[in-house]
């Protein structure tokens, strides 16, 4: 038979109810802590790096001395007509890309066949109804 765990803790002893407001109190306390640690964080000034020292010597000042702080970003509020927009111009922009994507491959075809005519050849004829 194993022997039963024994703790010499005294917190195990509590009941659960005073044992779930001790976590939630160290929680809380351990927040408040975080949340001062990043509003700390937050007011001191961002260190410059090497490239934006230069390109900051010869610029002019920026608002309130200081260079946006870098940090995730966690939403785009873009509207619908926007994007849109901007997703009809990149088709456009990829029609060109096709074409020449098309004659690449049409070149490379050509090539194999001269220079290969023993390959199985694959031909997609469309007929067109009169």
């Amino acid at each position: 038979m194993a022997e039963p765990i024994l703790s010499m803790d005294v917190d195990d002893d509590l009941p659960r109810t005073i044992r779930r407001e001790r976590d939630a109190k160290a929680a809380r306390e351990r927040e408040a802590r975080e949340r001062d640690e990043r509003e700390r964080l937050s007011m001191e000034p961002p260190p410059v790096r090497a490239f934006e020292r230069q390109v900051l010597q010869g610029a002019p000042p920026l608002p309130y001395g200081l260079a946006a702080p870098m940090g995730p970003v966690a939403a785009l509020d873009v509207p619908f007509s926007k994007l849109m927009a901007f997703f009809i111009k990149a088709v456009f922009a990829a029609i060109p890309a096709l074409v020449i994507l098309a004659a690449l491959l049409w070149l490379a075809g050509h090539g194999l066949q001269t220079f290969f005519p023993d390959l199985v050849k694959l031909k997609i004829l469309i007929y067109m109804p009169k």
